[in-house]
């Protein structure tokens, strides 16, 4: 009798660890899922067109039109901006029906007004990282250097790094472990000289993003301007203007579904 009890406690043993040890496997694949259905989306704190005075910041609808995409695909979407907390806006035109529905959203509205510092990133808990335009991207995403090794993280853990119009500008200093440009050698786009030229701002800005993305071996395509125009090239994924914000959200779906 004693031992078919202790027979019995043993085999009651093995199944509470069988079951603790499947529950902590759910736990941890719970874990992974979500920390996979996290994107962070990058936002400029520059707020001036260089000398002119003119205000700038990250462009609404270049926010706006991936975040829809996204948010309504399941992905929570985090914002971190070089300096953190309230970030400048620029092209705030509510009349446009997505651009209202995120301005009226109270939860991603304050998130975005609360733009987290680099320091409080964590790489890996993103699949994607998505670089938003607006004229001050060109003045403070080129040289940031956190942010940058936050893209190389994201993007060598099998990420995604896109961006559109002039979000492109966080991309052109990134390196990867090789040394080497993430851009080199990889079908990319960005705002374009004839763009630029067309609002004014082509002696106004540090540098032309075209001529940019080609010095740093990107192989730079691009339409007439304010077409929509997106490429993809392996996990790297550029939109031309603001008009490209929408396809550039599908795009980065396109490949986070695969």
């Amino acid at each position: 009798m004693n031992l078919i009890k202790k027979g019995m406690m043993a085999l009651a043993a093995c199944a509470i660890f069988i079951s603790l040890t499947l529950s902590a496997a759910a736990q941890s694949k719970n874990k992974a899922n979500t920390m996979k259905k996290k994107i962070l989306f990058v936002v400029t704190s520059h707020d001036k067109k260089g000398s002119t005075g003119d205000p700038t910041g990250y462009y609404l609808g270049e926010v706006t039109h991936a975040w829809k995409v996204l948010k309504d695909a399941g992905y929570e979407i985090d914002f971190v901006s070089p300096k953190g907390g309230q970030p400048p806006v620029d092209g705030l035109d509510l009349r446009d029906a997505v651009n209202k529905e995120f301005w009226d959203d109270q939860y991603y509205h304050n998130k975005i007004n609360h733009s987290l510092k680099p320091a409080e990133i964590k790489p890996e808990e993103y699949s994607a990282i998505y670089y938003a335009g607006g004229h001050g991207a060109v003045w403070d995403f080129p040289d940031n250097e956190e942010i940058s090794a936050i893209a190389t993280k994201i993007y060598e853990n099998n990420g995604i790094v896109s961006a559109v119009c002039h979000g492109p500008a966080g991309i052109v200093n990134i390196k990867l472990r090789d040394g080497k440009y993430l851009i080199a050698g990889k079908k990319v786009n960005g705002f374009t000289n004839e763009e630029e030229v067309a609002v004014k701002l082509d002696k106004v800005v540090p540098f032309l993003l075209e001529d940019k993305l080609i010095e740093r071996g990107g192989i730079y395509e691009k339409s007439a301007p304010w077409q929509e125009h997106v490429v993809t090239d392996q996990r790297l994924v550029t939109g031309q203007n603001p008009q490209s914000a929408h396809a550039v959200g599908k795009a980065v779906l396109a490949l986070l579904s695969k």
